[in-house]
């Protein structure tokens, strides 16, 4: 019973989808280290990230449940369709936290002494649609904490503005990808008072809005290559990425938003783990 629990909790709250974050994570981590950071730090970043997602879920899902049984679209989610009891989410959301303090403990100082920060972010997210249109960028913030928080994991510190930079893409990037995500919740959004850039300005001027965020993540990519000049690697990933950027905002149109899905999860899965390979391979040959 346990595990079948445990099992629709990870499958509800996506645990695959980690892999948005995680290399972002790993990038920061490498960067930092000039190279390999010791097989402990990437053990306990990885859990670190893993713990925190789970976190932020979870607590999403409890938070928005009155809203999901609502929505045609979330109505079958595991809690409003009774699938799994609150309480039980509820114990999986706070061991999640703990084995993210767990993990940030042993890193170091710093990484334990921001812990409640980057968990308050992940948590206060939740509520932000009630009162802002600016949530998509609390979420970019809640993942642009990730290759800054492994940069400290890492270091101990923040020496250098490479890991800002890196969490600012990672920021702008996010807000852009959610921006599109939530026009498929446009007409819900308006019909229950939720802030969200769609509601406020209708999708067309929100495809547009999203595009602005993607361009400036990419003039901020652009900037992190010039500082970290990481060589021809890291120049196929930033032309990678802007191409990963153009072809995502291809497949939506005001009047056509059936291949949000693919736009939304396939695109962005590449993109993070795209920069990766080609900026983080680019260490190795650097030094």
């Amino acid at each position: 019973m346990i595990l079948r629990n445990i099992r629709t909790t990870l499958e509800m709250i996506k645990i695959e989808h980690t892999l948005f974050a995680l290399p972002f994570a790993f990038l920061g981590a490498v960067l930092a280290a000039r190279g390999f950071p010791s097989l402990w730090q990437i053990l306990w970043i990885a859990i670190a990230m893993v713990g925190a997602r789970s976190t932020a879920m979870a607590f999403n899902r409890i938070a928005d449940r009155e809203y999901d049984a609502r929505n045609p679209r979330t109505k079958m989610r595991a809690i409003p369709a009774g699938v799994l009891s609150v309480a039980f989410v509820w114990g999986f959301t706070l061991m999640s936290a703990a084995i993210f303090f767990l993990a940030a403990a042993m890193l170091n100082r710093l990484t334990l002494l921001l812990s409640p920060v980057a968990l308050a972010s992940v948590v206060l997210y939740s509520y932000t649609k009630r009162w802002t249109l600016l949530s998509h960028l609390v979420l970019g913030w809640c993942l642009g904490i990730a290759p800054t928080g492994a940069w400290i994991a890492v270091r101990g510190a923040i020496d250098s503005p490479i890991p800002l930079l890196l969490s600012l893409i990672v920021m702008l990037w996010t807000a852009g990808f959610d921006v599109l995500y939530a026009c498929q919740d446009y007409d819900f959004d308006r019909r229950e008072g939720l802030h969200s850039i769609p509601a406020r300005f209708g999708i067309a001027q929100s495809l547009w809005i999203s595009r602005t965020l993607h361009v400036t993540a990419f003039v901020a990519l652009i900037a992190l290559y010039s500082l970290t000049k990481l060589g021809t690697l890291a120049v196929i990933g930033v032309i990678a990425t802007g191409a990963l950027l153009v072809y995502q905002h291809t497949l939506v149109r005001a009047n056509n938003l059936s291949r949000l899905n693919a736009a939304f999860f396939t695109t962005n899965a590449f993109v993070s783990v795209i920069l990766f390979l080609t900026f983080g391979s680019a260490v190795f040959f650097k030094h």
